[in-house]
């Protein structure tokens, strides 16, 4: 299988703080990969990175290579043609992500102008109320006009996965884009995620802090924490035989059906010698940063 993202030894520093440390990574085409760890472990920065939108004071190191280009190499004027058209980024809160006093139309058609300003006006409208209709907005047609306040949270978040398809993207990343809904919407938010996966051959990265999401969506996971990458492995590997103690304490901290009330979850202790073990193989397509043997 081809690989469509290639992260290769990618550090972001902010000062002296490093958010990201030597991070290499793969998505291959057609594949989700859930990128999973706890608030600041440096997974939405690795997002950030990807689609060239850190602060300028970032410090950034490495190669982060898609569709055989250095994204980082590009100029900018290059990069923004890539941005939106063959790499799209659904955010974790819509609202504030949106326009809150332009319509939701015209904000999706604003998406495909940007990348197609050669198209007349009735064909934007048209691209744009297909794209509603593919993330199951109800009416678009009445809605096209309405603004964000109009609408729940799950449609909001509707609209940012309809502004981020529109222009039929090879790459999609999701940053946690069902943190802030119920379960019930969450589900089916997920649910729409793997139907236009399928249905326009998606590649994906998905972010998330919860483990329990992304075993919903990921073919393979990634584990981060403080910038490195603890563990890689399919998803089924990752679930049923854990190699690193963190990715077993994140698992343990999630209580199942299955959880014994009577003990207490487990406890994510602070511990600053994650990089000291380099990464191994631990069985074919699993790593992790274990001692041999």
């Amino acid at each position: 299988m081809a690989c469509l993202l290639e992260i290769d030894h990618l550090s972001v520093n902010f000062g002296e703080t490093a958010a990201v440390r030597d991070l290499n990574l793969r998505v291959e085409q057609n594949q989700v990969l859930g990128l999973v760890g706890e608030s600041g472990s440096g997974k939405s920065v690795t997002s950030l990175a990807v689609m060239r939108l850190l602060d300028p004071a970032a410090r950034v190191r490495g190669s982060i290579r898609f569709g055989g280009a250095d994204l980082l190499a590009l100029d900018a004027e290059a990069m923004r043609r890539r941005r939106g058209r063959e790499i799209a980024m659904i955010f974790q809160e819509p609202m504030t992500a949106l326009n809150p006093v332009m319509p939701v139309g015209e904000q999706i058609a604003e998406a495909i102008r940007v990348h197609h300003p050669e198209r007349p006006r009735r064909q934007v409208r048209e691209e744009t109320l297909a794209a509603m209709a593919a993330v199951a907005l109800p009416e678009p047609a009445r809605r096209y006009g309405d603004y964000p306040h109009q609408f729940s949270g799950g449609q909001r978040q509707r609209i940012m996965i309809a502004m981020a398809i529109a222009n039929r993207p090879h790459l999609l990343i999701a940053d946690e884009p069902t943190t802030a809904l119920d379960v019930t919407v969450q589900k089916q938010i997920l649910e729409l995620l793997a139907s236009l996966r399928e249905r326009f051959g998606l590649t994906m990265l998905f972010i998330s802090h919860d483990l329990a999401v992304v075993s919903q969506v990921a073919d393979r996971v990634a584990v981060m924490r403080y910038g490195l990458l603890l563990e890689e492995a399919p998803r089924e590997t990752i679930f049923r035989a854990p190699a690193h103690p963190y990715t077993r304490a994140l698992l343990g901290a999630v209580p199942t059906m299955a959880t014994d009330v009577h003990r207490p979850l487990a406890m994510l202790e602070r511990s600053d010698d994650a990089g000291t073990m380099p990464l191994r193989e631990c069985s074919p397509g699993h790593w992790a940063r274990v001692a041999a043997g």
